[in-house]
């Protein structure tokens, strides 16, 4: 059966992977980003800037009075920084938040009425698998996006006796321009006391997206949760190797466990 999504960070990345395959699955779907996309086939694009309180209301009040019914909203805007804690001022901290924390609420929250009036529908998150293994010199991005997963599962209880699901997919690596579109923090100079450490760990973890899984592995599951009767709340959406990470950390006492990342990562 055909569903009226809307995806938001559809611009690139795994968003624009998840819009332009749910369109050829048969969807009706709605690409926002801040500069939506006009190329993607069978998606109809929508200017919607997750910071901006207005932009999102204006958005949400056009696509409502152009649809009766919204089945499914994937939040999928975001982006990282890059540098470590004491490099990071507050200012880069609170704009990383902006984006993948409050974007996503802001989104969410001007959705809801409309939900709940219908009875019914699926709210994704897209979290990220650094909720269970958060790694050095990407702490806001970990955080960011561990409140939101924690901030989702909330939301999954209140909705609940409304017949709304709410569920959260944490993905690993995968080879898209996330990776291009890092910020490196400005307190990230030569200068640092980090430096050399932050280059090597930013540095191996950007490689190793470059090598990550080909997007599509995360649109099939997106494709299987939209749907899906009763999906559970979270989903991994990871490689082989980074199944074993998360072996590791439950099996290995915490000192094993730290002394092993900080060498995988480059921070010892």
């Amino acid at each position: 059966m055909s569903k009226t999504i809307l995806v938001v960070g559809a611009s690139s990345g795994l968003g624009r992977a998840c819009a332009q395959a749910l369109a050829e699955a048969g969807h009706r779907v709605y690409a926002a980003s801040r500069r939506p996309p006009r190329d993607l086939a069978g998606c109809k694009p929508l200017a919607l800037d997750v910071d901006r309180e207005d932009s999102v209301q204006a958005a949400i009040t056009w696509l409502l009075a152009a649809e009766p019914r919204i089945d499914v909203l994937i939040n999928c805007a975001g982006f990282g920084i890059a540098g470590a804690i004491e490099d990071s001022s507050s200012a880069e901290a609170q704009a990383q938040f902006e984006t993948n924390f409050f974007g996503a609420v802001r989104v969410t929250r001007a959705l809801l009425p409309q939900f709940r009036a219908q009875a019914g529908g699926l709210i994704v998150q897209v979290g990220s698998l650094v909720t269970q293994l958060p790694v050095p010199f990407q702490a806001y991005y970990c955080a960011s996006k561990a409140a939101l997963e924690s901030w989702a599962e909330a939301l999954r209880f209140e909705l609940a006796p409304f017949g709304i699901a709410v569920v959260c997919i944490e993905p690993g690596n995968f080879a898209t321009g996330f990776t291009a579109q890092r910020r490196r923090v400005q307190g990230w100079t030569a200068s640092s006391p980090y430096a050399a450490r932050c280059e090597a760990s930013v540095g191996w973890m950007e490689e190793d997206e470059r090598k990550g899984l080909d997007p599509r592995r995360f649109v099939g599951q997106v494709l299987k949760l939209v749907e899906h009767p009763r999906p559970v709340f979270r989903h991994l959406a990871i490689a082989p190797i980074e199944r074993l990470a998360l072996w590791l950390r439950a099996l290995l006492p915490q000192r094993w466990y730290e002394r092993l990342f900080r060498r995988l990562f480059h921070a010892h």
